[in-house]
């Protein structure tokens, strides 16, 4: 079972969050965190985000993914408005960095993300998201606020505990390399993006 293991304030380029260390035990080098913003009232449904780990898109400003201009968002969203991103160590989907390099190879090759990953005997995406109701019932969250364009963590927090209010939009442009990722987000996973204007 995840506990807390360590908490502080980390002030950041958006305003200061509590940033809390969740594991089974303290010596996890990749814990799941959870960023509180300073403003956030847990009397009211809670804005929330559940943000998969993205090294490429985070740390790299890779433009095949949208990733870290989500995470950018969420970030200014919760701190003009109150919230917690809990974010997932699911780097890939939850392939892994070594396997999603692999992927991109393969994408190279005019696969898009979803056959890159069958092609390497990998799910098309095999992120679990029970760890973050869980984060979300040691912090005491009742009613929240998902922000997501992704209806399986919709399913997940209305199969909770926890009581689903709304729905927060969270759509990135796309450029002229994320298109086809973006695409396949809409067509297979079922992602509710709004088709661009041309």
């Amino acid at each position: 079972m995840i506990k807390i293991q360590a908490e502080a304030n980390v002030p950041t380029e958006y305003g200061n969050f509590r940033t809390i260390a969740f594991s089974e035990n303290e010596s996890d080098w990749m814990p799941q965190m959870a960023l509180i913003a300073e403003n956030t009232d847990f009397s009211k449904p809670v804005n929330v985000r559940f943000h998969s780990e993205c090294i490429t898109g985070e740390v790299f400003h890779s433009k095949k993914c949208e990733c870290g201009q989500q995470l950018e968002t969420a970030m200014k969203y919760m701190q003009q408005n109150g919230g917690i991103i809990v974010y997932l160590r699911q780097e890939g989907r939850n392939i892994g960095i070594i396997n999603k390099l692999k992927a991109y190879a393969l994408q190279e090759k005019g696969w898009d993300t979803v056959q890159a990953n069958l092609q390497l005997g990998l799910p098309a995406d095999d992120r679990n998201f029970a760890t973050a109701i869980d984060i979300l019932n040691i912090l005491g969250v009742k009613t929240l606020n998902l922000m997501t364009n992704n209806p399986d963590k919709i399913k997940i927090v209305k199969h909770s505990n926890i009581q689903f209010n709304k729905r927060i939009p969270l759509q990135i442009k796309s450029n002229e390399i994320s298109k086809n990722y973006l695409k396949t987000k809409k067509e297979y996973f079922g992602h509710l993006l709004e088709d661009e204007e041309k």
